[in-house]
Formats: C-alpha cells, structure tokens, sequence
C-alpha cells in the first residue's frame, strides 16, 4: 500500500520559481514520452513540434479573481484578512478569514468594499460570509490577487498570473500549465491543424495543501466546481473518432475531463457542470486524456499524486530528480512538462 511519504522529494529552495519566465513561451519544457521512455529537453515553444494534426488540446478557461481582501472586524477594527474560495450564493461565498473570535454574526468591513457578516463556522478558518453588496463589484477597488503562499514578494504585472485564454471569472489560483501559451504559439498549432477547446474549473486553494494523512487513500480532496460545454464533448468525440489525441492542459483540465467520464453513462460523454471530488492515485485508470502539459508540483500534494497515476510514481519521481539536477524552476512560475 502506497503512503504520502511515498510522494516526497527534496527541492532545493532556489529552484522553486518567484517570478515567470518572459516571453511566456520560452520556459523550459521536459518531454517525456510514455511508450518509449524518452526525454528531451526543450522549450516550450518547441511543443508544436510534438503536437500533432488531428489532436485537441483542452484548456481551463477559468480566471483568477482578486480573491484576497483586508479590512477590520467589527466592533474592535481588529485587522483581518479575507480569502474568497467560491460563491455561494448571490451575496454569500466560502473563504479563509485570518484572526480570532470570527463567530456566526460576526460583522467585518472590507477596505475599500462592503461590510459584511460571518453566518456559518466551517473547518479551520473556514467561513461562510454574507456580503451586504456583491463584493464582486468592489473588486477592482479591494481586490488583491491571491499568488500561491511560495512565491514572495512578487510585484510584476498580475495579468501574468493569468492565461492568455482566461475568459470566466471564479479560480483562487491560477490552472498554471496555461500560463506558457502565448496568442502567437496558439496561432501556430492551430496553423498545424491542432485544435482547442475549454473547459472551467474553478481552482481552489487547497490545490496547494500538502497530503497529511499518512495513508493518501484516506485524504478528503477538495471539491471544485468544474463546467463541460457541448462544443468541447463533440471536438472530444471527433479527435477520437479521427484517431487523435486529447492532451489536457493542466491537472484542472484533466480533473474535469476524468470527471466528465465518470459521470458519463455507457461511455457516452455529455455535457455537465457541477462538483467534483475525483481523487486520481496511482491505479486509476485513465478514461479521456492521452497526454497533459503540467508544471513541476509540491512534494505529498493530490497534484503529484494524479502525475503519477499516469506515468508511474518511480517514474515521475526520478524525471522530477532529473529536472532538479538540470535546474528547471519549480511550481507556479516555473517550467513545464509534456507528458505523452
């Protein structure tokens, strides 16, 4: 039986990523074919030259929202700081709030935004919170985006932090394997004969917890709110049908297109939204996806472990060991995977 401690590995601290690679596209990018075991090193750019005529990438579409918030309790304008996880309602959404007494009724003024009222305790710091107005239109004005807790002091542009391709609001984090793509290297795979298509998942936070329980088969994922069109089933269907690939953008992309299988009657894929809890180990059988663009991801994290359920956890531990004594930069900013 596999433990957590089974999907450990050491990081040098230096290599893990602050700032993103200009222009998006000249990241590294390790290649590793599963078939062959061969591994290449390129850049990014480089992976029109591995896609192929007929195959279809799936992008998240989503877009990170300003979901950190400061502001003060009321009474006592005690300083406390709000992190937005998901909408909940028309004026309610779920979130971290940082600081002592955050009771149901509970009264907070945002900086800059509305007031606002604790009505349920959740686990941790977890919140339910009642805005007075929809906090949604104070976002230009209160809003901050929430970079991952390693990346410090980071002061560049925020729009990097976001896909080229981002088009519905909603993610705490950013789907980060899109952030390499570029208009220009879209425009040339498509020019190729490759295609795209989207789908939304909502990416929470807890994308950056590590596994605690010793046994990973006993961890309660996190759920995320996840949205497959028509239009992205039927492209699915025909690169299939075509004999092409479906290569997923990110573990949100492949999340949601795993998802969309098991939810799916006979085989038969169909549109859907909704939650998703799908825990991917090593063993699970993978039903959608022929391939995936990944970044480099956190030691004990659901995100490594879903890695290894599609090459193998031996294997992916020494690419990973590999990438670290070639110096690729590591998670959110850092270098990208082709995984075929």
């Amino acid at each position: 039986m596999l433990k957590t401690n089974d999907f450990d590995y050491y990081l040098p601290e230096n290599q893990i990523a602050q700032t993103p690679v200009e222009p998006r596209d000249h990241s590294r990018l390790f290649v590793y074919e599963r078939a062959s075991g061969k591994i290449e090193h390129k850049h990014f750019y480089d992976i029109v030259d591995y896609l192929h005529t007929g195959d279809l990438l799936v992008v998240n579409q989503t877009r990170v929202i300003p979901a950190r918030l400061y502001g003060q309790k009321l009474p006592g304008l005690g300083h406390i700081e709000v992190l937005l996880l998901q909408k909940q309602g028309e004026l309610e959404w779920s979130c971290l709030i940082g600081g002592s007494g955050m009771k149901i009724g509970r009264r907070l003024r945002i900086e800059n935004g509305p007031e606002a009222e604790v009505i349920a305790v959740l686990e941790g710091a977890k919140r339910i919170v009642r805005f007075d107005e929809a906090i949604e239109l104070f976002f230009d004005k209160a809003g901050h985006v929430p970079l991952p807790p390693y990346i410090h002091g980071y002061e560049g542009d925020p729009e990097r932090y976001q896909t080229v391709f981002n088009k519905t609001p909603g993610s705490a984090a950013a789907p980060t394997a899109g952030l390499h793509f570029t208009p220009e290297l879209i425009q040339q795979l498509k020019d190729k004969g490759v295609s795209m298509a989207t789908v939304d998942l909502q990416v929470g936070l807890d994308t950056f917890l590590p596994v605690t329980e010793d046994n990973p088969y006993e961890h309660h994922i996190h759920t995320e709110w996840c949205s497959v069109p028509q239009e992205t089933v039927e492209m699915i269907a025909q690169t299939k049908a075509n004999g092409g690939r479906v290569i997923a953008v990110g573990t949100t992309a492949v999340r949601t297109l795993e998802t969309l299988a098991q939810v799916s009657e006979n085989g038969a894929l169909r549109s859907w939204q909704g939650d998703t809890s799908l825990f991917i180990l090593p063993g699970y059988q993978f039903k959608v996806i022929d391939g995936m663009i990944t970044n480099f991801h956190l030691p004990k994290s659901t995100l490594l472990m879903l890695v290894s359920a599609f090459v193998g956890r031996e294997t992916i531990l020494a690419l990973y060991k590999t990438a670290i004594e070639l110096n690729y930069r590591f998670f959110s900013f850092g270098d990208a995977m082709l995984l075929l």
